[in-house]
């Protein structure tokens, strides 16, 4: 194998830790690979002062890594699942996912023994995510949520200086960084249902690169694929992005695959859930008809009153 493998990746401590994850993964699974990481900074890591819903969404962290690729200049890009939009660019695919980490969503607070039922009201709790927004004050409307962007560390740190009681991180990120400890509290995905494909690590590389399609192949987890496909469903019928409070989150359990969907308002005021279930192969079905299904139940008319209004 005398090629050097290159991996595109953000420079945020969590994305170089995904991926020389997977740079490990592959020298094991091929002894004598060579792997290189190429780091790059992304339009999302460079604007940090507006929320995410209004630059762009999640995808302004993987254009230009995908942009390394299409050029030439990396030949495979290691992402969180939850960062990648459901459209790719045509001539990329998902080659691979690996095993899901915790899905849930981990609330870190100020002071111990706290949860969303207990901080007091007025309390400041910081995300970025409308998703988690929505929820949030959907549960507690007592409760200030604020906007918070930045990295993992630089989250934790606004919180120890006392700018927020609280904040909702990933507890896949937590982990994956050594701040386990941090977590105050796992919230159940009945609690807050997570993004879609949250905890999990997805590679990406060209469709017609033979040569890396087949190294990566040796890191697909199936039953990861599996759910991460019937989530994604969901949001590709809905049509939804950051600019959209969307969650789903599916499990595979005795070779059935169940997967929760919720379409909400900014504000919380107006939420529409729903589940589907059915077999593995129909995945990408369960996704769509779950879709619909909230379509018709009230999330055509928030949908469309975000439309109209241009987004939150």
């Amino acid at each position: 194998m005398p090629e050097t493998l290159r991996i595109a990746t953000r420079r945020s401590p969590l994305a170089l830790w995904q991926a020389e994850h997977v740079a490990a993964r592959l020298r094991a699974a091929h002894p004598g690979l060579a792997v290189e990481l190429v780091p790059m900074t992304t339009q999302g890591d460079r604007v940090l002062d507006s929320p995410l819903a209004r630059i762009g969404g999640k995808g302004l962290f993987v254009k230009e890594l995908e942009r390394a690729m299409l050029e030439g200049r990396a030949d495979l890009a290691v992402h969180s699942m939850k960062d990648v939009p459901v459209e790719l660019p045509e001539g990329l695919v998902i080659a691979a996912v690996l095993a899901r980490e915790d899905p849930r969503d981990a609330l870190v607070t100020a002071r111990p023994g706290l949860d969303l039922d207990t901080l007091p009201p007025g309390a400041r709790v910081g995300t970025s995510s409308l998703r988690r927004q929505c929820q949030i004050r959907a549960r507690r409307p007592d409760l200030e949520v604020l906007d918070l962007r930045g990295n993992v560390g630089t989250r934790l740190a606004r919180l120890d200086e006392g700018h927020y009681d609280a904040i909702v991180l990933a507890a896949a990120g937590l982990r994956r960084l050594g701040e386990a400890a941090r977590i105050g509290r796992l919230l159940g995905t009945d609690e807050l249902l997570p993004a879609i494909g949250q905890g999990v690590i997805g590679v990406e590389c060209r469709a017609d690169d033979a040569r890396t399609r087949a190294l990566v192949e040796a890191l697909e987890h199936g039953p990861t694929r599996v759910v991460v496909e019937a989530e994604r469903a969901v949001n590709a019928r809905l049509g939804g992005g950051c600019q959209v409070p969307i969650a789903a989150h599916a499990v595979l359990e005795r070779g059935v695959v169940v997967v929760r969907g919720l379409v909400g308002r900014p504000d919380g005021s107006d939420l529409v859930e729903g589940t589907a279930s059915g077999r593995p192969e129909d995945a990408a079905l369960l996704g769509r008809a779950l879709a619909e299904d909230l379509l018709t139940r009230g999330a055509d008319r928030i949908l469309a009153a975000l439309e109209e209004s241009g987004g939150p």
